[in-house]
């Protein structure tokens, strides 16, 4: 299972999203759908993001508050005997996924930073 803690993804490349919250959330989902790997992927949006329809491949979860807090009662919910790995740069939630057993990748995993010249 890959838990996409969707706020701190899209805010680790400074392309613009603050602009369009929704838009940015959405195209991260189709992104994510794109992987086709057969594993279950939700990702977890808040705030200005929340609106997003799920697609094939990709669940979508609005968080009513907390993001950080609905992507910790996932890993809890998934329970002991699955791997649960989340996608997040947030030091403080990846703490609290790994006191529930889950393990924690950083963003890069599923979007590389574009860097011009390479």
């Amino acid at each position: 299972m890959l838990i996409v803690d969707g706020a701190n993804v899209v805010g680790s490349v400074p392309d613009g999203w603050w602009r369009d919250r929704r838009g940015a959330a959405e195209r991260l989902r189709d992104r994510l759908a794109e992987r086709g790997r057969g594993e279950e992927i939700v990702l977890v949006v808040e705030g200005a993001a929340r609106g997003v329809d799920s697609v094939p491949g990709v669940r979508v979860e609005e968080a009513p508050g907390s993001g950080d807090d609905r992507i910790v009662e996932l890993v809890a919910a998934a329970g002991e005997g699955r791997r649960r790995v989340v996608v997040t740069a947030d030091r403080e939630l990846r703490a609290r996924v790994e006191a529930y057993g889950g393990e924690c990748v950083g963003p890069r995993t599923v979007r590389p930073v574009d860097r011009p010249g390479r």
